[in-house]
């Protein structure tokens, strides 16, 4: 009987092939809201886990102030300590024992610009002071050249590692190693230049330039310059102990009192791309929102045509019950034909939501994705529209009285 009942729908739909394409094509639209915005989330999400992952789940660091990532009017105003000095960050990884790496940086500029002859940058390159360890701590890879050596970053050396972006830019189609670079009429010598590593949300990414940590407080340095301590440990399951330790020693070196606070944070590096996890819920929703008022149209769309199909086929439902069809039989009919609908457009927009979710994954260097619970959750979102739609149409027609349903016409 099923079977008998499906191949009715798909007798009825191609009888009015225009009146349910349209009524298709509404719910392929809903169902490509839903499944093509949470495809593109999770291809976002897999973008910004590649982005973040070379910081490493086993890392963190030490700061003076919280992350300054805000969302809208969401964020929390950024909360700001005292300043964590050269002194205070050095002592810190001369007496931390904890098995890890350890490394000291700061920012000397957020919009340097750098140059070589006649060639220049914009305005928008990160300038950092950094210890040979900060490579490791960041997640940066050497495409060419060298590390800096502990007796560079001693003695001051002028010495630099630029990003890919500036290697391009300035040093097209030429070897950068050993050539002079100028930053803020400083004449450095390039030693290394970095793997791309994208825009990383906007830390440095390939417009970064590092300088040995001595050489960048000559020349960078600011009365309010704060230190960033990075530790990478060799295990993840020791994060959380080597975050306590660090927290003790760092009180201890600011000379905290037990019932004072911690002035200083200690962020993990996987925290950023939590937090931007939990911002992308508010996107969920959103799409949950446009895909049931686009779904509720649908089906009111649906539940109108399956109306007027049953007045136009009265003649048809008195015919097969006085064959002998129960109301039982009428209703399903109905209802399947409503589902058939439903699953053909949801069908529809299921393939056109995983190619848009993917197509703006992509773009934030998401990989391709098949993500079966949305499919799954579509294909049940669309029998649910036909059940809602179908049943009024469906009683109606098993209501109707096999004698007049035959006068009629």
């Amino acid at each position: 009987m099923f079977v008998q009942n499906v191949k009715i729908a798909v007798d009825a739909i191609k009888s009015n092939k225009t009146r349910f394409f349209i009524t298709a094509l509404i719910i392929s639209i809903g169902i490509m809201a839903l499944v093509g915005i949470l495809t593109a989330i999770d291809g976002i999400k897999s973008g910004l886990t590649n982005q973040f992952s070379s910081l490493g789940a086993n890392s963190f660091n030490i700061k003076n102030s919280s992350s300054n990532m805000r969302f809208g009017n969401r964020g929390k105003k950024q909360q700001a300590f005292e300043t964590i000095t050269f002194d205070i960050a050095q002592k810190f990884t001369q007496r931390y024992t904890f098995p890890s790496v350890v490394s000291i940086a700061f920012t000397g500029s957020w919009n340097g610009t750098v140059r070589y002859e006649n060639k220049k940058t914009d305005p928008n390159v990160m300038i950092m002071g950094t210890d040979e360890n900060y490579l490791t701590t960041a997640g940066y890879e050497l495409e060419e050249g060298r590390n800096f050596s502990n007796q560079e970053i001693k003695g001051s050396a002028m010495v630099a590692i630029i990003g890919k972006e500036l290697r391009d830019k300035l040093y097209k189609n030429i070897d950068p190693i050993g050539m002079p670079i100028i930053i803020a009429d400083k004449k450095y010598k390039i030693i290394g230049t970095l793997a791309s590593k994208g825009s990383s949300m906007g830390f440095g990414g390939d417009r970064l330039t590092l300088l040995p940590v001595q050489s960048a407080r000559s020349n960078f340095q600011r009365q309010n310059s704060s230190y960033v301590i990075s530790i990478m440990v060799k295990d993840p399951l020791m994060l959380d102990a080597a975050m306590e330790e660090s927290r003790s020693m760092m009180r201890n070196l600011r000379r905290l009192r037990v019932s004072q606070p911690d002035n200083f944070e200690i962020l993990r590096s996987d925290s950023i791309t939590q937090k931007l996890f939990e911002n992308l819920s508010m996107v969920t929703l959103f799409a949950a929102f446009i895909a049931f008022i686009t779904l509720l149209g649908a089906a009111i769309g649906l539940m109108n045509i399956m109306l007027v199909s049953v007045t136009e086929r009265t003649r048809e439902i008195g015919t097969r019950k006085a064959l002998g069809a129960t109301k039982s039989n009428i209703r399903n009919q109905f209802l399947i034909e409503a589902i058939v609908i439903c699953v053909l457009g949801g069908l529809g927009g299921i393939v056109l939501g995983l190619t848009l979710g993917n197509v703006i994954g992509n773009l934030v260097g998401g990989g391709f994705i098949i993500p079966w619970n949305w499919i799954t959750l579509g294909l049940v979102v669309c029998i649910g529209t036909g059940l809602i739609a179908g049943i009024i149409p469906a009683n109606k027609a098993s209501r109707l009285s096999p004698i007049e349903a035959l006068r009629y016409e």
